[in-house]
């Protein structure tokens, strides 16, 4: 229930913008975000890529028009700019929403999604890094993964991403365990119904060790993307063998991640920054007790 509330609230126009515009919230949601600005993310960025790697997001989704999607782009091509002249794009890609970069605009909003993808995927490639496509909400997960295949043809790096509460989900993990194909298994932040959803957190860890056993049975490249200790472990037990990574979200279990990238793991940080910070916060909320706790326990100390 409490879940539920927290993702209706990140939908709020009213709570986002007096959120996002509120000077009491920023200290707390810096543990999540590193900044509002490029330069801020950028230099966190530099300090995780001493001993992890990074997949950099900026923030945003569900733009209403095609001027916010030319500016997430152009957000984006800057990022892959800084990057390639400071010398970070061996160890930091980029994660990018399609519905932020145009996808639920009338009159061919998923092709203009595609088509900015695309150009992000030619400069990350020009600056010798690489794109994952994050996952969104499970009406878009057939756009996106078209958007994905599409970008493959020229981009055969490009990252997908799977969220295993998704009934559908193993098929597609077998579908996209191919030679070269990345893929970003998680768990799934949004509210979905039970009739395309599991709802209990058993029943999504069970489905989440059945996608990551055929994800490590196949022949792509398995980017594991939990904070559970009992799927990291049976994640390095399946993986012993073979190629694959960690991820975890920036702020989010920071000591086991320095363990994973000393014990010899490929282990990377997503690391989101933005103004439009307040749905990913939210989301983040909502995926575990904790981290309500923290946020009130650090929003009372500041009064």
């Amino acid at each position: 229930m409490l879940r539920s509330a927290l993702l209706t609230a990140a939908r709020s126009p009213g709570l986002r913008s007096a959120a996002e515009h509120s000077a009491l919230t920023r200290p707390i949601v810096n543990r999540f975000v590193a900044g509002e600005q490029l330069d801020s993310a950028l230099a966190v960025a530099r300090e995780l890529a001493a001993d992890r790697l990074v997949s950099m997001d900026h923030l945003g989704e569900n733009t209403e028009d095609r001027a916010q999607a030319d500016a997430a782009t152009e957000a984006y091509l800057a990022l892959l700019d800084r990057l390639g002249a400071e010398g970070l794009a061996a160890k930091v890609e980029v994660s990018v929403k399609l519905s932020a970069l145009g996808q639920s605009l009338p009159g061919g909003g998923p092709a203009l999604a595609t088509d900015n993808a695309a150009r992000i995927c030619a400069r990350a490639h020009t600056e010798g890094t690489t794109v994952t496509v994050d996952m969104e909400d499970h009406t878009t997960t057939d756009a996106n993964l078209e958007s994905v295949r599409e970008l493959r043809r020229d981009w055969p790096g490009t990252g997908a991403v799977l969220q295993a509460y998704l009934r559908r989900t193993e098929a597609d993990c077998a579908a996209l365990a191919r030679p070269g194909s990345r893929v970003r298994l998680c768990k799934g932040a949004y509210d979905e119904p039970a009739s395309v959803a599991f709802r209990e957190r058993r029943e999504v860890d069970e489905s989440y060790r059945r996608c990551l056993r055929v994800l490590m049975a196949g022949e792509g490249y398995p980017m594991v993307a939990t904070h559970d200790p009992a799927l990291i472990q049976h994640a390095g037990e399946l993986g012993a063998a073979r190629d694959f990574e960690f991820q975890m979200l920036y702020g989010v279990r920071p000591e086991e991640q320095r363990r994973l990238a000393a014990s010899g793991h490929r282990m990377r940080v997503y690391l989101p920054y933005g103004s439009a910070w307040f749905p990913y916060f939210m989301r983040r909320l909502g995926e575990r007790p904790a981290n309500v706790m923290f946020f009130l326990r650090s929003f009372a100390s500041r009064h």
